[in-house]
């Protein structure tokens, strides 16, 4: 199974303005796609995911941006951080209760 190989923003960048700044060249988005993206050493899906990426954060398409999704995947991970530490101290407040319920009485 192959590994995914991380591309800098400033590749993945500069792939996307390949594609467009040469649409004429040939016959087809798809077409300038497949081309470019032999060129930089990324397959075509890879960069034509790009591209509806770079479009979905300039308003052009529909769908969550990249900082949305950054912001959702931090408030998740949050949320998971939170719910552990409201674990832990309900089990403490459980073991200290039950502590302070087995010392003896003082008279």
């Amino acid at each position: 199974m192959k590994t995914a190989t991380k591309y800098s923003p400033e590749v993945r960048e500069r792939a996307v303005r390949m594609v467009r700044e040469h649409p004429g060249e040939h016959d087809s988005e798809w077409a300038t796609i497949v081309s470019i993206a032999g060129k930089i050493g990324c397959t075509a899906e890879t960069l034509r995911r790009w591209i509806r990426q770079a479009d979905k954060n300039s308003g052009q398409r529909e769908g969550v941006t990249t900082a949305e999704s950054e912001r959702v995947k931090a408030l998740e991970r949050e949320v998971r951080e939170l719910r552990q530490a409201n674990e832990i101290l309900r089990k403490a407040s459980t073991y200290f209760a039950q502590a302070e319920l087995d010392r003896p009485l003082k008279r």
